[in-house]
């Protein structure tokens, strides 16, 4: 399993948890001290994520558009800051 963890700018602290097949996700769990409203969208974004390829820029993309499908709110972080976290901890897992 690979791990992750940035800090981004404003102070914030993304973690990622993550099992890959290859170079797609297969489990993420994603946890830190930023804000997603509803809380219960964070499963959600979990689940979403399943499959993807480990790419940052294709997870950024598919982040920003759970967030905008769900009209979530995402504070603190950005979609590129959990895309990179996951691709580290892809990058750590191998």
């Amino acid at each position: 399993m690979g791990k992750a963890q940035i800090k981004v700018e404003g102070g914030k602290l993304v973690k990622v948890q993550l099992e890959s097949e290859g170079d797609r996700i297969r489990e993420v769990r994603i946890t830190g001290d930023f804000f997603l409203h509803p809380e219960e969208m964070i499963d959600d974004l979990e689940k979403t994520l399943k499959g993807s390829k480990l790419d940052e820029d294709a997870l950024a993309d598919c982040v920003k558009a759970f967030i905008k499908k769900h009209e979530a709110v995402l504070l603190g972080v950005a979609p590129g800051d959990f895309a990179k976290c996951i691709v580290m901890a892809g990058e750590s897992s191998g």
